[in-house]
């Protein structure tokens, strides 16, 4: 499943970030970011109408994603 996919407020754990294109700075910026294996996530507010900007949280920080970009992270359901 993808992070642009994601139901708001459904618990979820990082997957991977997958590279459009070789050497991509946005998957990296997101690396960088914290967007890595393991990190739980979860959707907390969406844009107008369901659209953009996505508001993750993941750890204890929030971010402000559009829905390309979110699309870049595979997540998995949170297990408990």
């Amino acid at each position: 499943m993808r992070l642009s996919n994601l139901p708001k407020g459904a618990p979820a754990v990082v997957d991977r970030v997958d590279d459009a294109h070789p050497s991509d700075p946005i998957a990296q910026r997101l690396r960088d970011l914290g967007f890595v294996d393991g990190e739980p996530v979860r959707v907390t507010a969406t844009g107008p109408m369901g659209g953009d900007p996505l508001l993750i949280q993941i750890g204890s920080t929030r971010f402000a994603l559009r829905r390309s970009e979110a699309a870049r992270v595979a997540v998995r359901p949170e297990t408990a």
